[in-house]
């Protein structure tokens, strides 16, 4: 007798929401969240967009959570939309980060409501974890220089 456990593309998406959770991410999960977000934030917010591929587990993830635990610059607010998952946010965080193009994964620095700087998914892609922690660190740095 073969036993297999199936895994629901939701249970994946929440374990790997969750790891963002630990270190303080809040999930916005609709459009209306976002925008009150944006409209509202003073100060530095790091936008994480999750995704499904291996690219946001293996470089992305790892290296914004390495850039947080190793930057003595910390942002104001962490938030992270989750592409495939929350759509309605997502496609709302999209309207924030023009004039790139939607890509997921990625991470994005706000200043004072002003996009400072955009990490896009050919830029995250094959890329080591610490290389996007560096430049994520670079980014943090620049926000209160």
């Amino acid at each position: 007798m073969h036993c297999t456990t199936e895994v629901s593309h939701e249970e994946i998406a929440a374990a790997m929401e969750g790891e963002l959770r630990e270190i303080g991410f809040s999930p916005l999960k609709t459009a209306k969240e976002v925008a009150n977000h944006m409209a509202n934030q003073k100060g530095v917010t790091l936008l994480f967009v999750n995704a499904m591929c291996g690219c946001a587990g293996v470089g992305a993830r790892v290296g914004t959570m390495m850039a947080l635990q190793n930057s003595s610059h910390q942002p104001d607010h962490l938030i992270t939309v989750f592409a495939g998952v929350d759509d309605e946010a997502t496609a709302e965080v999209f309207t924030y980060t023009k004039p790139y193009p939607p890509s997921s994964p990625a991470i994005a620095l706000f200043k004072d409501g002003a996009m400072v700087f955009f990490l896009e998914r050919h830029q995250i892609k094959g890329v080591a974890p610490e290389e996007i922690a560096q430049d994520v660190q670079g980014a943090l740095e620049g926000c209160f220089a």
